[in-house]
């Protein structure tokens, strides 16, 4: 099942989208595998035999606690995807298990793309003053673009210095985006470009 809206899709044209939504789209032995750094995702050869294609963006957004803090709220209200052609209801809570619509302009139809939480992390160092907070989104049954997982997380270094990391592994669900998966592609790194800044002006933001 295809999930098309001419207009953006109301409250209840995305609760269709996840009320219609099938399991996984993925096989389970992959599921989580984000939570691994992208040094070891590059060195899955599971992964790519199967056709998996990783995207990775790691972003300075600020730097001190309290910009690690407006980082974890920026993800935790979908800030990260309050963009003009793409969105999730800021209301959705992220918790394991939780099923999301993730709703994104392409052209002229909008796109209702179904996802559920995988995990949730949060870590803290108090010795070394290291945080970090992430969840990541796998793909269900109906998503038209692609097959996989991405992960969203900031982290507080030892420099104190925070960054926004997306990382994930893909590739096309459909036939429709086996053709054009080049663009697909092309619009994770604009989409890791656009949310990138939306979560830098959150966090600077008074």
């Amino acid at each position: 099942m295809v999930f098309l809206s001419w207009t953006r899709p109301s409250p209840k044209e995305q609760k269709d989208c996840i009320s219609k939504s099938g399991t996984f789209n993925y096989d389970s032995k992959y599921r989580g595998a984000t939570v691994k750094p992208l040094s070891v995702l590059k060195e899955d050869k599971e992964l790519s035999k199967d056709g998996f294609l990783i995207n990775h963006s790691k972003t300075l957004v600020g730097s001190g606690s309290e910009a690690y803090e407006k980082g974890k709220t920026a993800l935790q209200t979908w800030r990260h995807f309050g963009l003009s052609w793409a969105f999730v209801d800021p209301k959705t809570p992220i918790e394991n298990g939780v099923k999301f619509c993730a709703c994104v302009k392409e052209f002229f139809p909008w796109l209702r793309m179904p996802l559920q939480v995988v995990y949730v992390n949060e870590t803290r160092n108090p010795k070394m003053a290291v945080s970090s907070f992430g969840f990541s989104g796998g793909t269900l049954r109906g998503h038209l673009l692609q097959s996989g997982e991405e992960r969203f997380s900031v982290e507080m270094d030892e420099e104190k210095q925070v960054w926004y990391e997306i990382l994930s592994f893909s590739k096309p669900a459909h036939p429709l985006s086996v053709i054009g998966y080049p663009y697909v592609f092309l619009r994770q790194k604009y989409f890791a470009h656009q949310s990138s800044d939306a979560v830098r002006k959150f966090v600077s933001s008074k």
